[in-house]
């Protein structure tokens, strides 16, 4: 396809590759990044995910390649016409465009596929019209050519890991996704290829070494991790460029620290938010609000965030409020705050097409929404009925949103939620020829769907962050790689099945490994009706998720825990006040995040990489590093076995002794998660209180457990960015080998507490 290699050229960090059909641009990044470029459609990359210049100085060699070079290599290069070198990488460049990545030890890390492409499964044209006939649907799983497209060989032993919110298990090897950010109602399966997000970046991990790749195309895209084949893997899209980063470093954190390097991390959030949050479409009035929130007090749940979902609008017109449900929004917020309760509102993309409707006439007289080919404003359905969809893509578009949401600052809103922005419609799909715009230039929906939740997300957070000068709480459905930078996510529509609960945790996790860290999923699921047991055990899993919330959909059966009975509520409010004493360690996670990346929810194959048992270990996880977390996710079960990775852990409720490396067996019963601490951990705890910051200037308590350890707290006021000017302080706690906590502090900036208090859960003898 692409011919002889002809000549090679510098310019900078830049190395042209000069092929017979086709020029290929290689750009050193980093030492560990290299991005590769193929300009099929446009010249440039117009990323949305990657914002600012990300080149570092680099000192890096390109030249002619011996023919026979091996430079310790485990296989031969023979055929290689050109060697890109940086300390970290070895990149070897071939005819007809093929390039194999080693690591500077000469470990092969990444091939391209040189063979040809053999589906291992098919079916014969006659049985498939007789497959169809009985009413099945036909997955042929062949091989598909794309416009664009990248294959690259699968090894033996390789895991993937990543690709955002897709179902199935962790590891993905073996299945095939699409990216095409998609509103489906039905119950997820594994077998779905697609869902709200599309985050094209994945992890391999192989038996020895590790790499990323980010294909940073945002058309609809196809991965195919060895499904097709067991020798290969694909990645390709309908047009576009052939954009994508190889991401090198010598762990999986390294290459997350990376991938998020590239495509910035999440920001620090405001300290409620971490704090439990109640929802449910279908609170549709001023006294079910109150009455809900009055419930949480009676109860002794702690919650700082109630949500209104779209029942508080005006016949769903956004920037709007129900007058005649809500007599006075304003003094119901108010009196939520005195609470300690913060509101939150959700807002669709969708705008009702209405005369007098002042968004709706707005836009339209700026220009604002997306058109026809002809030049028509395209209008679809929603659930204000006909709808208009803003052209995101617009930086004149996201500023008007942006300002629009002055709306619900001055009623004392405290965070949105942003809902149907895959973009979702109730009149079929958007044709792919809508016009939009791409910043500066005319675009399609074809290329502007995976991004618009995106943009979306980035009109709001910078309108927030404009109107309060506070860190933005936005919620999104949809996303696209980077949009991390804006917007904490949720999976979307769940349901109430134990098979939703277990896909809880690989999604999640494989969100965090994909760069959106603050993440969660509908407590009880949204759809269908949950359970007494159902929500005990969800509740158990939440408490550890950064987004803590309880969601259901009108129509279902309600889920405040107080309906279930005294032995569910009691469990309930055990974990839910869990969580709240360890507020301080989940607020230095996101510390954590947004210096490295790394996520508050994590798969043990993170941090124990080399060891076998965690590569497909898909119920258990880790909070930070010092957590792990094994809950049950199956009906009837209260005995689980519980793999511990190397080193010595103490069981959180028994304060029983482990060996890692090895499995054991765990009582769990229906108020029982199994919950470890490694060996040597400082925990950072919070006193009680029903919302955050109910004691102004609270104490600290650190949970010291036996061992060697070390640990970084870190401390500001928890709403704004003063921290970015060091108006916070930061403590370093260690934990030495005599059974002496030593603390220092590393920076001081902010006030003191009050008081910091031991406590020691296990005896520690010297």
């Amino acid at each position: 396809m692409f011919g002889k290699l002809s000549d090679y050229s510098q310019d900078g960090q830049i190395v042209t590759l000069c092929y017979e059909k086709q020029s290929v641009y290689l750009h050193v990044l980093t030492d560990e990044i290299i991005n590769i470029f193929v300009a099929y459609a446009t010249k440039d990359h117009r990323s949305k995910a990657i914002e600012g210049d990300k080149e570092q100085k680099v000192a890096f060699t390109v030249e002619k390649a011996a023919k026979s070079s091996t430079f310790h290599a485990k296989r031969t290069t023979d055929g290689c016409e050109v060697m890109l070198t940086t300390s970290a990488l070895i990149c070897c460049i071939y005819d007809d465009f093929k390039l194999d990545f080693y690591d500077r030890d000469g470990n092969l890390l990444c091939a391209d596929y040189r063979g040809k492409r053999i589906p291992r499964f098919t079916l014969q044209e006659s049985f498939i019209e007789f497959i169809k006939k009985e009413g099945h649907d036909v997955d042929l799983s062949g091989s598909t050519d794309y416009p664009v497209q990248c294959v690259k060989v699968l090894d033996k032993g390789d895991c993937i890991y990543g690709l955002g919110d897709k179902t199935g298990p962790l590891n993905k090897r073996s299945y095939e996704y699409e990216n095409w950010n998609s509103d489906i109602p039905d119950p997820h399966e594994d077998s779905f290829k697609s869902l709200y997000k599309s985050i094209p970046f994945f992890i391999t991990l192989k038996e020895k070494g590790v790499y990323g790749i980010f294909y940073d195309n945002t058309f609809k895209s196809y991965f195919n991790f060895g499904k097709e084949n067991d020798g290969y893997y694909s990645f390709g899209s309908d047009s576009g460029n052939l954009d994508y980063y190889f991401i090198g470093g010598d762990s999986m954190p390294k290459i997350v620290e990376n991938y998020t390097y590239l495509t910035g991390r999440a920001p620090l959030p405001q300290k409620w938010t971490l704090g439990y949050h109640q929802s449910r479409w279908g609170y549709d009035s001023e006294e079910t609000f109150r009455d809900i929130a009055g419930r949480l007090r009676d109860n002794r749940i702690p919650c700082d965030a109630i949500h209104f979902d779209i029942d508080y609008m005006e016949q769903y017109k956004v920037f709007t409020w129900n007058r005649e449900r809500f007599d006075n929004p304003k003094t119901l917020i108010a009196d939520f705050k005195k609470q300690g309760i913060k509101t939150v509102t959700i807002v669709d993309p969708g705008v009702k097409v209405e005369k007098g409707y002042s968004v709706y006439e707005e836009g339209l007289e700026n220009d604002y929404y997306a058109k026809t080919p002809t030049g028509d404003t395209y209008v679809n359905a929603v659930w204000p009925g006909d709808a208009v969809y803003p052209d995101f893509g617009s930086p004149a578009v996201r500023t008007w949103w942006g300002s629009l949401f002055s709306f619900y600052t001055e009623l004392g809103v405290a965070g949105i939620w942003n809902d149907m922005n895959e973009p979702a419609s109730f009149n079929g799909p958007l044709p792919d020829d809508i016009v939009f715009t791409d910043e500066d230039r005319s675009s399609t929906h074809a290329e502007m769907h995976n991004v618009y939740g995106h943009n979306m997300a980035k009109a709001t957070y910078e309108g927030w962050k404009n109107l309060t000068g506070k860190r933005p709480f936005v919620i999104t459905r949809a996303c696209y790689g980077g949009s991390q930078k804006y917007a904490v996510a949720w999976t979307g529509d769940n349901q109430s099945l134990w098979s939703h609960l277990r896909m809880a945790i690989p999604q999640q996790c494989n969100l965090g490994l994909s760069g959106m860290a603050y993440i969660g999923t509908d407590i009880g699921g949204f759809g269908a009706d949950t359970t007494p047991e159902l929500l005990a055990r969800w509740v158990q899993v939440g408490c550890f998720s950064p987004l803590f919330r309880n969601h259901c959909a009108k129509g279902s059966m309600n889920q405040e825990p107080w309906l279930f009975g005294e032995e569910v509520l009691s469990i309930y409010r055990k974990y839910v006040k869990l969580r709240y004493s360890l507020l301080p360690y989940f607020y230095d996670l996101c510390r954590v995040c947004e210096q490295t990346g790394l996520p508050v929810i994590r798969p043990l194959v993170l941090h124990y990489e080399n060891d076998i048992n965690v590569r497909n270990l898909n119920d258990e996880f880790l909070v930070g590093e010092s957590l792990l977390v094994a809950p049950v996710v199956d009906q009837g079960v209260t005995k689980r076995l519980v793999y511990l990775p190397e080193g010595i852990w103490y069981d959180y409720w028994t304060h029983e002794k482990y060996e890692g490396g090895q499995y054991y067996p765990a009582d769990a019963p229906l108020s029982v998660c199994p919950l470890y601490v490694k060996a040597g951990a400082v925990l950072p705890k919070a006193p009680d209180q029903m919302y955050v910051d109910e004691i102004v200037n609270p104490k600290l308590i650190l949970e010291v457990w036996p061992g060697i350890g070390s640990y970084v707290h870190y401390r500001d006021n928890g709403e704004d960015f003063a921290y970015r000017n060091g108006a916070y302080n930061e403590y370093l706690f260690e934990n030495r080998d005599d059974g002496n906590l030593i603390i220092k502090k590393l920076h001081e900036g902010y006030e003191d507490y009050p008081k910091i208090t031991l406590c020691r859960p296990v005896s520690q003898d010297i």
